[in-house]
């Protein structure tokens, strides 16, 4: 009997006995996702309805990520009754995975920090970066609620934030753009707060340093420090942070895991629930409205149910090979993201069931990555630090290495039909090697051997012999390097014109004049690392509102219905408009999406 029939014969039966057209409704989704799922306690007579009530509160929040948390959390202090279902055994999502930098124009960390940025500035800039993708009552919603979403979290959280001074917009040049940078990322954070709720947080993507205490804005320094004063210094601020946490018995928290765990503190604190090893089945829905949903708790079906509304924070789909390959550019897949393991779009699929229209599924917020064996490494300095280029596989130049990593990927994918740029590789030598921190490798320390067998890095004595290894023409990367090589020389990129931004020098090394951003590759041997179109996460999900409610196709509002995050369409568009503008928009966003369910309640 297959499960795919089982559930029209019985949204039939009850039909035809004469249940009301509500049961009816909130089976239909349900009940084929149920079945396909094939989890317990569904396929007999009952609907959706008929499940097992886990609970009936105000507001049920999908998703323990940034948004996720913060939606529960402005829902709790609103006064409403509030449940996190999450899909994972950990809480936090791809925001703890994070160096979790947070852009929110105007907040008042930066303020007091003295950084000269206005409402203005902010609009003009994000309308210039964003353009005619996405609506200007969005951008205004989140330009208008971010600052309050930061002092928000701060009165109802142990977090606190600190600026990222010198991480400049992406795009400075713009508009109301800010060469020093408008991004925020958590302060150092004691995990014993959470006591034994510490052990459910989802781990980072990359573990910081064994004793040391690093900050996102760190790592720009940490990358020098053999060769910069201000490097070392920062490394030995580092390691006397760690050292002072360990003599505190401290267990120190920074980036995504501060972020992650302030909030979880924040709702512990607020007595709101975190149902973790819960993942979404479907969404509940009473005569058009949502109203519930419907998950797996304990290995079985049940329904609990929202007074309220809904928030869908369940994160994007880029785990999803089926989504990928149907909404994506080939080639894609779901070995490249560092996104967390349980993003395959549940959410979204939920939402398009209950008829929410999707946007920007083709987009994501792509950046390079090398596919190392353990998992891909998000390339960020590396590509833009001086004395290595991006070339293709006929060994040409066709980006500015160190331009926002968004970017990088787009050009990879619109040129890739006629002049194949994926895989790209980074070329380096070994002067770039002693010289600078390579993920975790420190200057001049070798390679793990696995790098290398698994095709992701390559080395040899000449460039000719690098470009056999990498199957491109040698006279090609020969002459490639040559031309770079003079460019480097002169300081000025004619051909790219890297370095002509304020962005393009933040991962770089001041002590390389002209161009910080620029030097010649001359000293044997030579690397060549894969790059391929790596992500944080996709950005395209349900359309949403200024108020965060979930549309349809014709404009109209689903009832109950909220989205923020990677499972709503981004606020960004195609774009991405500085260090931080996942997380930013996504607290945000869920901050407004319990507002607007609280002011609706109280009405």
């Amino acid at each position: 009997m297959s499960t795919s029939a089982d559930p029209a014969r019985r949204i039939e039966s009850i039909s035809t006995a004469g249940a009301s057209r509500r049961r009816v409704l909130g089976a239909t989704g349900a009940g084929l996702a149920l079945a396909a799922a094939g989890l317990p306690g569904v396929g007999g007579p009952a609907d959706a309805a008929d499940l097992p009530l886990l609970g009936t509160y105000d507001v049920v929040v999908i998703g323990s990520g940034a948004a996720g948390m913060t939606a529960a959390l402005t829902a709790a202090k609103q006064g409403l009754s509030c449940v996190v279902v999450e899909k994972a055994a950990t809480f936090g999502g791809s925001a703890a995975r994070s160096g979790a930098g947070i852009w929110i124009p105007n907040n008042p960390v930066i303020l007091a920090a003295g950084v000269p940025d206005t409402p203005a500035k902010a609009a003009a800039y994000l309308a210039a970066v964003v353009g005619p993708d996405v609506s200007a009552d969005r951008q205004r919603a989140f330009l208008g609620h971010g600052p309050a979403m930061i002092s928000f979290v701060m009165a109802n959280s142990p977090l606190r934030f600190r600026w990222m001074e010198g991480y400049s917009d992406y795009y400075p040049e713009l508009s109301g753009g800010l060469p020093n940078g408008r991004s925020i990322e958590p302060d150092q954070l004691d995990g014993n707060i959470l006591g034994a709720e510490l052990a459910h947080l989802n781990p980072s993507y990359m573990a910081v340093p064994a004793g040391m205490v690093v900050f996102s804005a760190d790592y720009k320094w940490l990358t020098l420090s053999a060769v910069s004063v201000k490097g070392l210094a920062v490394a030995a601020e580092c390691l006397a942070r760690g050292t002072k946490a360990a003599l505190l018995g401290q267990k120190p928290l920074t980036m995504g895991q501060s972020l992650a765990a302030g909030l979880r503190a924040g709702l512990l604190a607020a007595q709101v629930p975190v149902w973790l090893n819960t993942p979404l089945t479907d969404l509940y829905r009473e005569d058009g409205t949502v109203t519930g949903a419907v998950v797996a708790r304990g290995g079985s079906a049940g329904l609990v149910r929202a007074r309220h509304g809904v928030v869908v924070g369940s994160g994007g789909f880029e785990h999803n090979a089926a989504m990928r390959d149907q909404y994506q550019r080939r080639p894609i897949g779901t070995a490249w993201t560092v996104g967390a393991k349980e993003n395959t779009g549940d959410g979204i699929r939920a939402g398009e069931r209950a008829g929410a229209a999707l946007d920007l599924m083709d987009d994501a917020w792509w950046g390079p990555a090398i596919p190392l064996p353990e998992q891909p490494y998000f390339c960020l300095a590396e590509r833009t630090l001086p004395g290595g280029l991006l070339v293709n596989a006929a060994g040409a130049r066709f980006v500015n290495e160190a331009a926002p990593y968004s970017d990088v990927v787009h050009t990879m994918y619109e040129r890739n039909p006629t002049a194949p740029d994926i895989p790209a590789w980074l070329i380096v030598d070994q002067n770039y090697r002693n010289r600078y921190l390579f993920k975790d490798i420190a200057p001049t320390l070798a390679f793990p051997g696995s790098w290398y067998d698994s095709g992701a890095a390559h080395k040899a004595w000449t460039l000719d012999a690098l470009a056999g290894r990498i199957g491109m023409p040698a006279a090609a990367l020969r002459a490639t390097v040559n031309r770079f090589n003079s460019l480097a020389l002169s300081g000025d990129d004619t051909d790219f014109r890297r370095g002509d931004s304020t962005y393009d020098h933040y991962y770089s090394d001041p002590a390389i004049v002209p161009n910080s951003s620029l030097a010649p590759l001359w000293l044997a041997p030579y690397y060549a690392f894969k790059i391929v179109p790596g992500d944080l996460g996709t950005k395209g999900g349900m359309r949403t509102d200024a108020r965060a409610r979930v549309l349809r196709a014709d404009g109209s509002v689903i009832p109950g219905l909220y989205a923020a995050g990677n499972a709503s369409a981004a606020v960004m568009g195609h774009s991405y408009a500085g260090a931080g503008s996942t997380i930013g928009p996504a607290m945000t966003f869920g901050y407004i999406a319990a507002l607007d369910i609280a002011a609706a309640a109280g009405s």
